[in-house]
């Protein structure tokens, strides 16, 4: 199930959520989707009301509840999943977090990589993952990937927003007539 490589890849978006028909990726995906969906509508009420649209705070904060609600539903069905399979489960999830992208993460104080690594946190939490035993060594290697994503996520956007305080880099080359550029 898994593609093999032991980084963190995005591969797809929740426009084209690849969970080839599979009901155990479509689960870990829709929990996944529902919650991020949840944080960034509830975000988006945030800012609503921050800057005076009450009516748009009202509805994206009836949204996220209603996405709150879907969560559950399908966190719940992943719960037992795991009771009934852990070992197609752990690898099922580990698959899915090697594909999954928020596309929001581009915007700003929406869906940031720190909710991102919170979901997903939450889910490992929720489903007891760490604590699940007697799997093959090949979902072991699924399960010690899917709990040292949290922190290795966290440390990449701490490197991001390092770079960010520090401004932009620029080089002079001299092959465009000594031009700066910003890398």
């Amino acid at each position: 199930m898994g593609s093999g490589s032991r980084g963190f890849v995005r591969t797809f978006t929740f426009q084209d959520p690849q969970t080839e028909n599979n009901p155990y990726h479509r689960f870990i995906y829709t929990s996944f989707q529902e919650r991020a969906t949840a944080i960034s509508h509830g975000n988006t009420a945030r800012h609503a009301k921050e800057h005076g649209d009450h009516k748009l705070a009202t509805v994206c904060g009836l949204i996220a509840s209603n996405e709150k609600r879907h969560e559950n539903a399908c966190t719940r069905i992943v719960e037992k999943l795991f009771e009934i399979d852990p070992e197609g489960a752990m690898l099922g999830l580990e698959d899915m977090m090697r594909k999954i992208s928020m596309p929001a993460h581009l915007m700003t104080g929406v869906s940031t990589a720190k909710d991102y690594a919170g979901i997903l946190e939450h889910l490992v939490k929720r489903w007891n993952v760490e604590s699940i035993t007697g799997l093959s060594a090949r979902a072991q290697k699924a399960q010690e990937f899917v709990c040292g994503l949290p922190p290795q996520i966290l440390r990449l956007e701490e490197r991001a927003q390092s770079r960010v305080k520090k401004g932009p880099k620029t080089r002079t080359f001299s092959w465009i007539f000594n031009r700066e550029v910003v890398l």
